[in-house]
């Protein structure tokens, strides 16, 4: 072995706060910049992150400029990765095609003439609670709903990001609930109890937070501006966002139903006189542009996140957290903390799951938590801390979508804030009392 693959090889022997420092010196600059600036929306993300990533370069040890940056590149190419990107890539494609084929327009005329006065928001998170429960992916259902939402809130009075967060927000429901979510698979395997088991336990948590979240929308929709009125329903251009939605409830791939809606909206534009091959062509690119400050971010990110891993962060956490466990609801605060840490540093709430799941297995056995509460934990806690991340995938996707900073998303973002406050009282009443 020569002494460069030596070196690569080596792993560094710090592993206490150092580590973990790269995240504190994110918030502290999304915190400071936004009191300096007095406008949390002027801060720039790609900025914040270009500086993180570089303090986090800096700070490694045991690797020459060159190992760090091979290491930081690892994360930003990882295939989980590269694969939101890819959505990303398509979303945007998907989205201004249909937007410049009238795609949009015709299905808010649809939407407003179907929803009663006064529940445009609270309709909107009601389906998109019911979108995500069928498909299992909040990223699915932002990806179909935020255009609708955006095409609404230039039709009424109503706040652009309080409209996308209705939807973002309701996303989260069934990305909790549904059998199919990928959250869901690893909570309950990590735990060794059944899907059906870990839902009674969830259901009876974030239904509280569904209906709470559901009635504040319905009083905040009344008393505003008449929806405008509908317009006639142009049905040949509703029907990309129909194929989409219909796709991804029967369990299709997600870049396969974005593919699919790519196409079938150029195939309706062409049709319809709306744009000739090269306008489709351009629509798309132009919507793939849209996505290159979320793809930049992502990918920062993803590099910030490994050196963070690497360097012993998330370890270093575990430790820090399970030190000083004592009894049931300690020990229900420490799963509940550890997926929540591990989410912040990881951005993938179904990466947390699997990285502390054997370890919260481990802390069920001990100290006798119900092992579907302990799998309701993790994932509650973790689609908790996901739906609020500004670098989370949901955020970055919706954002882009709604052409707004994720920062001003996040205050509206009722749901996942009204889970996480009823998932604690859930361990400190030791509700639901049956699993406690």
């Amino acid at each position: 072995m020569t002494k460069k693959q030596s070196s690569t090889k080596r792993r560094p022997r710090r592993n206490g706060w150092l580590a973990v420092s790269p995240l504190l010196v994110l918030v502290g600059l999304l915190v400071g910049l936004s009191l300096i600036t007095g406008d949390p929306y002027k801060v720039s993300l790609p900025v914040v992150f270009i500086a993180t990533a570089a303090y986090a370069l800096f700070t490694t040890r045991g690797l020459s400029i060159d190992e760090r940056l091979t290491q930081f590149s690892r994360g930003a190419g990882s295939s989980g990765l590269l694969l939101m990107v890819w959505i990303f890539v398509l979303a945007g494609a998907f989205a201004e095609s249909a937007k410049q084929m009238g795609a949009i327009s015709a299905t808010v005329d649809l939407t407003l003439l179907l929803l009663p006065e006064g529940m445009l928001l609270a309709g909107l998170f009601l389906a998109a609670c019911f979108v995500s429960l069928a498909i299992g992916t909040s990223v699915g259902t932002i990806v179909a709903l935020v255009p609708v939402a955006v095409g609404l809130a230039s039709r009424t009075d109503m706040s652009l990001p309080l409209i996308t967060a209705s939807v973002a927000g309701g996303a989260f429901f069934g990305d909790n609930l549904s059998f199919i979510s990928d959250t869901t698979v690893a909570a309950t395997r990590t735990q060794g109890c059944r899907l059906s088991d870990k839902f009674r336990v969830n259901f009876r948590i974030v239904l509280p937070a569904a209906i709470i979240t559901f009635m504040a929308y319905v009083v905040m929709g009344q008393g505003g501006a008449p929806l405008p009125e509908a317009g006639s329903v142009d049905w040949l251009k509703v029907l990309p966002y129909v194929a989409v939605l219909l796709t991804a409830v029967m369990g299709l791939n997600v870049t396969v139903v974005l593919m699919m809606g790519c196409l079938l909206t150029g195939a309706v534009g062409m049709a319809m006189g709306c744009y000739d091959l090269m306008g489709w062509m351009q629509s798309m690119a132009l919507g793939i542009g849209g996505m290159g400050e979320l793809i930049v971010i992502s990918l920062l990110a993803g590099g910030l996140l490994e050196l963070i891993r690497y360097n012993g962060g998330i370890t270093f956490l575990l430790r820090m957290l399970t030190r000083r466990i004592r009894g049931k609801r300690g020990a229900e605060l420490s799963i509940a903390a550890l997926v929540s840490i591990t989410n912040v540093c990881t951005a993938n709430n179904t990466i947390a799951i699997l990285s502390v799941g054997k370890l919260a297995n481990d802390i069920a056995e001990r100290y006798g938590v119900d092992k579907r509460k302990s799998a309701s934990l993790l994932d509650t806690f973790s689609c908790c801390v996901q739906g609020l991340l500004p670098y989370g995938a949901q955020m970055l996707m919706a954002a882009g979508l709604a052409s707004v900073s994720p920062m001003e998303i996040i205050p509206y973002l009722y749901y996942p804030m009204v889970m996480g406050f009823i998932a604690l009282l859930a361990i400190f009443l030791r509700y639901p009392r049956r699993y406690s």
